[in-house]
């Protein structure tokens, strides 16, 4: 087999300089539950451990959040990657409700993580089980595309095969997933499995976000304040390419709207937002979707410039804290931008692990 793609992106030619925040690839997914052991438990099967935790009281959380509860806080880390990717669990005592819960796929207000994997008919059958035994999961199936046309042209076989990846997606009550299996190629530092993973998955490498109003508009605050690179223009996707169409259970006629963004500090960790064409046909759940209800409610984000993106999320007159200690005594502010998303953005001088900023595409022989 030969690949017919290898070669390296510096993101010095993805986009036109942007501010220099310093800022990281999403640090944190933030999961809302009301049961904190159970739903580590689950994170367990797919590699993540507790970190650390700690306790956040009603007073607390009110300033924090505007959220009138305490609640018992884990930070789970998946093996040794900590510059993206990791989990924040946030167990309310007197939670707001049940969020965006289970909900059809392009749901207004869903949010879904991604990591890869090495067997993704594996993690098929075991939610088709769940599903089977009672619990509301939906797997959608595994589905093949060579999404950067790596494939060798000419018949395929045993020693001529193809390159690419298989993804599907999970939609669930407090937890969407998105999995990925990749063959013939690997990118070092964006999907790191380790044997300690039962399920054999990696950290979140990226993230999905059901939005609603005028795309470009609404998120471009990650490049002006963020100072995240997108990637190209929003593009039309629809249910005429196999990946949208599997993995966003498309009905035949339908498109979306996509756009997305990356850190020129961490290839890993990418933001990928998607609006529906025609909005007659999803709903709308995104009142559900913040902090105090279960679900996934925020995600966070790290740079060692903290003050500067609190000054230019003020100039652009987003909804934004004043600059104050997280409940795990990390100098941080949360910012709702107007696409409806809550991030807190965390005050970091560096990863233990130094995070991967050159994007290569390594042949395997698989």
């Amino acid at each position: 087999m030969r690949l017919t793609l290898s070669f390296a992106v510096t993101f010095a030619s993805l986009a036109a300089a942007q501010p220099d925040t310093g800022i990281s690839g999403v640090y944190e997914v933030v999961v809302g539950t009301s049961d904190a052991q159970a739903t580590s438990l689950y994170f367990e099967q797919f590699g993540f451990s507790k970190k650390e935790s700690t306790t956040l009281s009603a007073d607390r959380a009110r300033q924090l959040y505007g959220v009138d509860s305490a609640a018992n806080v884990i930070r789970m880390q998946n093996g040794d990657i900590d510059a993206h990717g990791l989990l924040r669990i946030i167990e309310w005592q007197n939670g707001l409700g049940p969020g965006v819960g289970f909900a059809p796929a392009e749901t207004v207000g869903q949010r879904l993580a991604v990591m890869r994997t090495r067997d993704i008919f594996r993690l098929h059958d075991i939610f088709q089980d769940a599903r089977a035994s009672g619990e509301p999961w939906f797997a959608t199936s595994p589905v093949y595309d060579d999404l950067y046309s790596m494939t060798d042209k000419g018949p395929l076989n045993v020693l001529q095969r193809r390159v690419g990846v298989r993804e599907m997606a999970v939609y669930g009550e407090q937890f969407n997933h998105v999995f990925y299996q990749r063959y013939g190629y690997s990118i070092p530092g964006y999907g790191t499995i380790g044997e300690h993973s039962p399920l054999q998955t990696s950290e979140f490498t990226h993230h999905d976000f059901i939005i609603d109003g005028d795309i470009e508009a609404v998120t471009d605050y990650y490049e002006s304040v963020f100072g995240l690179r997108q990637e190209a223009p929003a593009t039309l996707d629809g249910e005429w390419q196999p990946g949208p169409k599997a993995v966003f259970d498309m009905a035949a006629g339908t498109s979306h709207w996509y756009v997305g963004f990356v850190s020129p500090n961490d290839i890993s960790g990418k933001l990928k937002f998607f609006v529906a064409r025609d909005r007659n046909h999803v709903r709308d759940r995104s009142t559900e979707q913040r902090m105090g209800y279960e679900g996934i409610t925020m995600h966070t984000l790290w740079t060692p410039e903290l003050a500067q993106v609190h000054a230019l999320a003020t100039e652009q007159e987003l909804t934004i804290t004043p600059i104050q200690d997280n409940e795990f005594g990390e100098s941080s502010f949360v910012l709702h931008g107007p696409d409806g998303s809550t991030w807190q953005v965390i005050k970091r001088k560096r990863a233990r692990q130094a995070p991967v900023t050159e994007l290569n595409f390594t042949p395997v022989n698989n």
